[in-house]
């Protein structure tokens, strides 16, 4: 093995200590067991809470602008691409959606126009004080910010290589996605999609790699189950409703990469290069672990400017602030608005009727809704469940489903949308509706375990 210096010993090991345990490591606080990076955004989210929702307004108006006059303007062929080319030069569609996305939060924040649009059921929900995109502008404030803790001194690169006799065979997934899934399962599926995304864009993962973690990992955190479980009542389940949703996350993990539409993603680089099956081999007279310190101190090795990692990090904060907050609030209010004012997720819901009669659970067509109308907003099942359904069995199922389910637009499915990630709205509500199919036999028999 390589010799190398104490210095780069420390450069590796003090910055990694630092971002497993702002990512990963949860501390206990009055609300709950939270990891220190969404403590950070929520206590600096608590101090511009005010004016947080007038500085997503900016935001957005800044994308939209920026993304007209990009699409608009005349380059001559030997321009170079920069950073802000690359942040502000989008298609005509995405240009759209960003156009779209300021107008509502315009509409919000003033009050114009239907209000259907601003109401705090739709647009209200997302662009409030202590709304999600509120909390959003200060968890990629400090996400994107100190990803770079992550990524840049040896971190992925060690568990790449310890991790891939695991993820490999398991998840269709390189080793170093262990630590994108742990982060979301442990933190928040947002910081997981930060770091996805940043990854992808590295060309770390293939398309097909990055569709995988993005849908698969991308898990909303313990405290927010939490939260969900309180709102149906049912606070004294939450290790078995844990357990259940760990477990379910599991199989859906194993199964979802094998199937359409996970599995027909190409495994091509995003700058177009093929995947290297080679890449991930041990060599001659090394063990995963010898292996994957050399690599991780190689690339510690590469990254000594301070400079350098603030940049990285700040170029991660306006990726998501500009590509994200737009498509989230435009993709956000539209199915709220949906789910709020439109029967449609009634109408959705029907087919899972039968299902649900069939794996006997109680108030069937009250749930069947339910088992649809998470697409739009993760909570909306627990609040509609808990004035609409009586039975506790009923609850339980309705309760982790939501958790399960994992892509609703108003976060992880508009984050998706907003990222480089390769995958499109169709994409989505096929894995949402194959994930609730493949789900709901697992967690309806705990729950007649349980109930």
């Amino acid at each position: 093995m390589k010799k190398f210096t104490v210095l780069t010993w420390l450069l590796f090991l003090i910055p990694s200590v630092l971002g497993v345990f702002l990512f990963i490591v949860p501390v206990p606080t009055d609300e709950g067991w939270v990891v220190p990076i969404a403590l950070l955004a929520n206590l600096v989210a608590g101090f511009i809470e005010p004016i947080a929702p007038w500085i997503m307004l900016v935001i957005m108006l800044i994308a939209a602008a920026g993304s007209i006059f990009s699409i608009t303007r005349k380059v001559n062929e030997h321009h170079t691409v920069s950073f802000f080319d690359r942040l502000f030069n989008v298609n005509l569609f995405w240009t759209i959606v960003r156009i779209i996305g300021a107008v509502f939060a315009v509409m919000v924040l003033f009050q114009v126009g239907p209000e259907a649009v601003w109401s705090a059921d739709t647009g209200g929900l997302l662009l409030s004080p202590d709304g999600l995109l509120s909390f959003l502008f200060t968890i990629f404030l400090f996400a994107g910010l100190f990803l770079p803790l992550l990524m840049n001194f040896g971190l992925l690169e060690m568990f790449g290589t310890m991790m891939v006799k695991v993820m490999r065979p398991v998840f269709r997934l390189p080793g170093r996605s262990s630590i994108d899934a742990l982060a979301s399962w442990v933190g928040d599926g947002t910081i997981g999609v930060l770091l996805t995304n940043t990854q992808y864009i590295q060309n770390k993962y293939t398309q097909r790699e990055a569709a995988i973690i993005g849908t698969t990992f991308s898990v909303v955190s313990i405290t927010f189950a939490i939260v969900v479980i309180q709102q149906v009542g049912l606070s004294q389940y939450f290790l078995p409703y844990y357990g259940t949703v760990v477990l379910t996350g599991i199989v859906l993990a194993i199964i979802m990469p094998r199937i359409y539409p996970l599995a027909q993603k190409p495994t091509t680089f995003m700058n177009g290069q093929p995947q290297d099956a080679m890449s991930e081999e041990v060599p001659e007279g090394y063990n995963v672990v010898s292996h994957g310190v050399e690599n991780a101190l190689s690339k510690a090795e590469e990254n000594k400017s301070i400079s350098e990692f603030f940049k990285d990090g700040f170029k991660n904060v306006l990726d998501m602030w500009i590509g994200v907050a737009p498509v989230v609030m435009a993709f956000g209010t539209v199915a709220l608005m949906l789910a709020t004012y439109t029967p449609i997720f009634t109408i959705l819901g029907k087919p899972f009727e039968p299902y649900l009669n069939l794996l006997g659970i109680p108030e069937a067509e009250a749930a069947a809704q339910l088992m649809v109308v998470g697409f739009a907003d993760m909570f909306l099942p627990a609040i509609l469940a808990a004035s609409t359904i009586e039975s506790e069995l009923t609850l339980f199922v309705v309760a982790t489903m939501s958790v399960t389910q994992l892509i609703y637009m108003s976060e992880v499915g508009g984050l998706l949308l907003g990222s480089r990630i390769p995958v499109n709205i169709l994409d989505l509500v096929v894995i949402f509706l194959l994930r609730t199919v493949i789900a709901l036999p697992i967690v309806a028999g705990i729950a007649h375990l349980i109930f």
